[in-house]
């Protein structure tokens, strides 16, 4: 498996737990707001992972986002004023950089692949 590939996914599981925190203390500011999304927990940062939880992983951190951009049209005020929220906003973007980093590595490592 590509370097490159471990040491993303060994930092995508670093944040995911950042989000997980980040998470719980959103969900406990305000019972009128629906809880942002679980986003699973990976595993290990290995090729049967990435086979296997990747993709599940990915279309939860798109619901993820979407929540958290809902989250902020319709609370920005408070949004913008609670340590929580902001560190779900920080967690997020940098869950979606490790997301988009892992999944321009596969790209291009499939391309380069000649089997």
């Amino acid at each position: 498996m590509d370097v490159r590939l471990v040491q993303l996914l060994g930092s995508f599981i670093r944040a995911r737990g950042e989000y997980a925190l980040a998470r719980l203390e959103c969900a406990m500011l305000d019972d009128a707001t629906p809880a942002p999304p679980i986003i699973d927990r990976l595993g290990d940062a290995s090729e049967t992972t990435l086979r296997t939880q990747w993709p599940v992983v990915e279309r939860q951190l798109d619901r993820a986002i979407e929540h958290g951009k809902l989250v902020a049209r319709t609370n920005q005020r408070r949004y913008q004023r609670e340590p929580g929220y902001r560190a779900l906003e920080r967690s997020l973007r940098e869950l979606d950089q490790y997301a988009r980093a892992i999944r321009w590595v596969l790209t291009v490592t499939e391309s380069e692949d000649p089997t």
